[in-house]
């Protein structure tokens, strides 16, 4: 989360001078130390995220009510792009679990209303992906 809450403070208006994902997580493993297992998950998580932030932030924006993407605070986007990513692109991870660990994030990271402001999209966001596939 923190990697990506920092891409997304240097991104520039001008899409050409968009941060190197790869980069920024070398920068940090430089810092921090992991398993190697752990380092190459969240590479994973990171660049999928990341790489995928427009389809993600879509999708957020169609489940957050009244709140664009660009009104979200930095870290509450970073938070919920990254458990959007996992609900679609992991499925070793329980969408439940997902959710939940999120929600944790926005508490340690967030504002007072993180937690339940990250809930309240994550949820609406799950009941809208599951319904989908039930009417398939």
């Amino acid at each position: 989360m923190q990697v990506l809450y920092g891409l997304d403070v240097s991104l520039g208006t001008d899409l050409q001078s968009a941060p190197n994902p790869q980069e920024a997580i070398e920068l940090f493993w430089k810092n921090f130390e992991a398993p190697e297992k752990v380092k190459a998950f969240s590479s994973v998580l990171l660049e999928g995220t990341w790489n995928n932030r427009e389809k993600i932030d879509a999708l957020i924006g169609s489940c957050a009510e009244n709140w664009s993407i660009d009104r979200m605070s930095k870290v509450d986007r970073s938070i919920l792009r990254m458990a959007v990513y996992e609900l679609l692109h992991c499925q070793e991870i329980p969408p439940k679990v997902a959710i939940n660990e999120a929600i944790e994030l926005g508490k340690l990271f967030g504002s007072e209303n993180s937690g339940a402001f990250i809930n309240g999209v994550l949820d609406a966001l799950y009941a809208k992906l599951y319904a989908k596939d039930a009417n398939s």
